[in-house]
């Protein structure tokens, strides 16, 4: 039976689970604004985030939200190694290139995933278990933290890109890398900052879906498809549009969930963003030519 009292609650469960995809849509916006790179393997950092802060949690007995923190860390860093022993022979190259190398890190991720910490599903155990109830709305404070921590992200991140050296070297590169260079811009280093900021976004949805969520080494397959999904729906490369797109793709999961039952969520995803491509091609943020 439909209340307002459980609408309103599937809206705020809606906000919660799109907040995951913001990040994860955000880092791949950022990636593909700045270096114009198609990376399929993203949703496969998500995964890893996921596993990194789920052995800080649990083996070394560290708070799961500090273990968010580590995964960042630590998917950065396989970040950059991936961006200079894989993208970066292949940037600038036929796009083909950089899909074939995506596709290849997706399988590579996900057997070395298998290898480190077998195929059975895992979860983060929560540090602050337990639901607020207030006026007929319930939700689990985990849910009500991962709010909280991706809208400090995202502060942190208008903060980088308008206020540091580095952010404004990023948003010169976005817009031509060749007169950036020429302006003394050291483009390599943008990049492997770029991919680096990305996997760590990447990483910290991980970690937050792996405390909401089970999880395994399958894991990123879907929330790569919803992300490039999201990024398409609010505009390539506009940082906004990643937000908006993805709260509206959590509300509108959640919502079809609780009105049409467990089979529609995702369906119903594609067909908001379907609409909204018939109706705006470029996206809700996206500029002419993308």
């Amino acid at each position: 039976m439909i209340t307002p009292s459980g609408l309103a609650e599937t809206l705020l469960w809606g906000v919660a689970n799109g907040c995951i995809y913001i990040l994860l849509a955000t880092g791949l916006s950022i990636i593909f604004g700045v270096m114009k790179l198609v990376n399929f393997a993203h949703g496969q950092l998500l995964m890893i985030g996921a596993y990194l802060a789920f052995t800080t949690s649990v083996i070394l007995g560290v708070n799961s939200y500090l273990a968010i923190l580590v995964a960042m860390v630590g998917v950065a860093i396989i970040g950059v190694a991936v961006e200079r022993l894989t993208f970066r022979k292949v940037l600038g190259t036929e796009k083909l290139n950089e899909i074939f190398v995506s596709l290849g890190l997706i399988y590579i991720f996900e057997n070395a995933a298998v290898l480190l910490w077998g195929n059975k599903s895992a979860q983060i155990p929560s540090s602050i278990n337990g639901i607020l109830s207030l006026a007929g709305i319930s939700i689990s404070y985990d849910r009500l933290a991962a709010i909280g921590i991706v809208v400090v992200i995202l502060l942190s991140i208008v903060f980088l890109m308008k206020r540091t050296k580095i952010g404004l070297a990023m948003q010169a590169t976005s817009q031509k890398s060749d007169a950036a260079k020429l302006m003394g811009i050291n483009i390599e280093k943008v990049y492997v900052f770029t991919f680096a900021l990305g996997a760590a976004l990447a990483g910290a949805a991980g970690a937050l879906y792996g405390i909401i969520f089970p999880f395994s080494p399958t894991l990123g397959a879907l929330p790569t498809i919803k992300a490039f999904a999201i990024i398409i729906l609010g505009g390539l490369g506009s940082i906004p549009g990643a937000v908006i797109g993805g709260l509206l793709y959590g509300i509108a999961e959640t919502t079809a969930g609780y009105l049409l039952g467990g089979i529609w969520p995702d369906a119903i995803a594609f067909v908001l963003l379907i609409a909204v491509l018939i109706i705006k091609p470029t996206g809700l943020f996206g500029g002419k030519g993308e």
